[in-house]
C-alpha cells in the first residue's frame, strides 16, 4: 500500500510540472490528497477547489467521527473557525457602502462604554484598528475561552480597561478576537440586526449558503455534522464542541466545503454574486489592502513558501508566492480546522476543513493547489511540509522509574493557600486541607493541585479528555506569596480585595 501511495505521489508532481500549459488533473489529486489524510493521520477533511466562477473540485476524505463509519462529504458541516472574521470585515463594508460607518470612524461613536486602559487609545481607537489587529493589546480569549467562566459580552466591554496593553497603539500585530467581536456590536447598533442575523440574511441568503450556521448553538441537531478531534497525550480523542459564541464575529460560523466554495468565488468575483454587487469597488479593495505587518512565525509553512511580505488586511493574511498575491486565512477551534487561500489575479481558490485540531497539511494542500495552477514550481508539499514541521527523532529512551519533584516547595503547603485577584479575569482561590493544595478559578474547578517542582503546582486532569492545568506561584521574597500564575495570567495575592475595586467590577 505505501508503494502505490508513493508512486501515486510521484505521478501527481511529475504531471503538474506543465501545469501552466494544461489543467489540472483533478483524479491524480484526489487520490494525492487520500494519501496526504493518510500520512497525516487526519480523522475527517473536506476539500473545495474553485476556478473563476465553478467550483471544479469537492471532495470529502475520512470519517466524522473517528471509530465510527459515516464518512465526511463536500457537506459535512465544520467549524470554520477565523475565517469568518472576512465575513465580519464583509458586513462591515456593506454598511460603509450605504453611508452607515467609516472605516476610520471612532469605535466610541457606537459604543460609547468602551473604556481602555490606555485613555488615548480608548480615544483614537477606531473601525479599522479593531480589523487589522493593531489595537495594543494582548490576546484576551480567557474571557470567553471556558465554558464555565463566560461572561456577557457587556461584561467583557466593562472589564477592557483593566487589560494593559503589551505594545504602543498601532505599533504591533497582535491576534484579537474580542476586538473583531467589537465589529458584531457595532454591526448590530447601526443595522438594527444582531451579528448572526445581519450575517444570514446580507451574505448567506443571497449567496445560497444553506449549510451554513452563524452560531455554533445553531448547528445543534443538524445532520452530517462533524465531531471535533485533538491529539491528547499521543492519542487522538474526541472532544467537545467549543462554543465561540460570545466572540461570535471573530470565529463562530459552521459551514461546508460546498457552501464556502460559494463565499470564495463571491471575494473572487470582488463582492458579486453574478451580476449584483454586494459590495462595491472601493470597499472591496479596502478589505483586502494590506494594512499591518503580520509576524511570520504564525504560520511555520512560510519558511518554506519564503513570502517575501506578509501583511494582514480587514480579516484576511495577504502575502506574495512566486510573484503572486495570496489572500488566506485559517481557522483553529478545539478539534477543528480551516483554511481558505485564494489566488484573486488567476481567480483560484481553495478552502480545506478538518476535524482534527491544528492539522497543518491544510496549508500543503494550499500551496499543492496554488503550484495545480502555475503558481509556483512543483513539489510534494504533504511531504516537505510533515518532515518540515516532523522531522525524524531517534527513539527516546524509556524512563526506568516514575517521574518525582525535582525539588520541593520553599514553603509550607498552608502558606500557597489564599485569595489571588486579576481585575479582568477574576478570581483564583486557592485551598489547603490534609496537606494539599486546591484551586478554583471563578466557577471553574481546578480540583487537587499536585506538586511538581519547587513552586510548580499542576491541576490534575478530571477526565481522558483534559491535560494538567500548571499552576505557578511566585514568591514575595519576605516568605509569603506574592501572586500565581495560570492560564496565562498572572493573580496578585489579596487579603481582601479595595472597597472601591469591589463596587467597580460589581457594576
Amino acid at each position: 500500500m505505501k508503494r502505490a501511495y508513493a508512486a501515486t505521489a510521484l505521478a501527481f508532481c511529475l504531471a503538474q510540472s506543465s501545469t501552466a500549459q494544461r489543467s489540472p488533473d483533478f483524479n491524480a489529486f484526489d487520490k494525492y490528497v487520500e494519501k496526504a489524510a493518510h500520512d497525516w493521520n487526519a480523522v475527517g477533511l473536506g476539500v473545495a477547489v474553485v476556478k473563476d466562477d465553478s467550483l471544479v473540485f469537492a471532495k470529502g476524505y475520512g470519517v466524522i467521527e473517528l471509530g465510527k463509519p459515516a464518512r465526511v462529504n463536500e457537506h459535512t458541516r465544520f467549524a470554520i473557525g477565523s475565517t469568518t472574521k472576512a465575513m465580519t470585515s464583509a458586513a462591515l463594508a456593506m454598511l460603509a457602502d450605504e453611508g452607515k460607518i467609516r472605516w476610520d470612524d471612532k469605535v466610541t461613536d457606537y459604543i460609547p462604554e468602551l473604556r481602555l486602559y490606555d485613555p488615548y487609545a480608548t480615544r483614537e481607537l477606531t473601525i479599522r484598528d479593531i480589523l487589522t489587529h493593531r489595537s495594543g493589546l494582548p490576546g484576551t480569549d480567557l474571557f470567553w475561552a471556558i465554558d464555565e467562566n463566560q461572561l456577557s459580552f457587556a461584561d467583557v466591554i466593562h472589564r477592557l480597561r483593566y487589560i494593559r496593553p503589551n505594545s504602543s497603539f498601532r505599533a504591533t500585530w497582535t491576534y484579537q478576537n474580542v476586538m473583531y467581536s467589537i465589529g458584531g456590536t457595532i454591526i448590530e447598533r447601526v443595522s438594527g440586526m444582531p451579528w448572526d442575523t445581519f450575517i444570514r440574511t446580507r451574505i448567506f441568503v443571497p449567496l445560497g449558503m444553506n449549510e451554513s450556521e452563524a452560531l455554533v448553538a445553531q448547528i445543534t441537531g443538524k445532520p452530517n455534522v462533524a465531531v471535533p478531534h485533538a491529539e491528547i497525550r499521543d492519542t487522538v480523542r474526541v472532544v467537545p464542541i467549543r462554543t465561540t459564541d460570545l466572540v461570535a464575529p471573530a470565529g463562530s460560523v459552521w459551514s461546508s466545503v460546498s457552501d464556502m466554495s460559494k463565499w470564495m468565488r463571491f471575494v473572487l468575483d470582488s463582492g458579486r454574486v453574478g451580476t449584483k454587487r454586494l459590495i462595491s469597488v472601493a470597499n472591496f479593495k479596502e478589505l483586502v489592502a494590506p494594512q499591518m505587518r503580520a509576524s511570520m512565525p504564525t504560520y511555520p509553512a512560510l519558511e518554506l513558501s519564503a513570502p517575501h511580505f506578509f501583511s494582514y488586511a480587514l480579516g484576511w493574511f495577504v502575502q506574495d508566492y512566486h510573484g503572486k498575491t495570496v489572500w488566506m486565512h485559517t481557522g483553529s477551534i478545539d478539534g477543528m480546522s480551516a483554511l481558505i487561500g485564494l489566488l484573486p489575479e488567476q481567480r483560484v481558490g481553495v478552502y480545506v476543513l478538518g476535524n482534527l485540531d491544528h492539522i497543518e497539511l491544510r496549508h500543503a494542500l494550499m500551496y499543492q493547489v496554488f503550484d495545480m495552477y502555475g503558481a509556483g514550481p512543483s513539489r510534494d508539499w504533504s511531504s516537505d511540509l510533515k518532515t518540515f514541521l516532523h522531522p525524524p527523532r531517534p527513539p527516546r529512551a524509556v524512563a526506568t522509574t516514575p517521574r518525582v519533584a525535582t525539588a520541593k516547595a520553599s514553603l509550607a503547603i498552608e502558606k500557597y493557600a489564599g485569595t489571588y485577584v486579576d481585575s479582568a479575569y477574576g478570581n483564583v482561590v486557592v485551598s489547603a486541607a490534609n496537606g494539599a493544595l486546591s484551586a478554583k478559578f471563578e466557577r471553574l474547578d481546578l480540583g487537587v493541585l499536585d506538586h511538581w517542582d519547587y513552586e510548580v503546582f499542576r491541576a490534575r486532569p478530571k477526565t481522558p479528555l483534559s491535560d494538567p492545568t500548571p499552576v505557578t506561584f511566585q514568591l514575595d521574597g519576605a516568605g509569603g506569596v506574592a501572586s500565581v500564575r495560570a492560564f496565562g495570567t498572572t493573580f496578585l495575592r489579596t487579603r481582601s480585595a479595595p472597597r472601591a475595586e469591589r463596587e467597580e467590577r460589581a457594576r
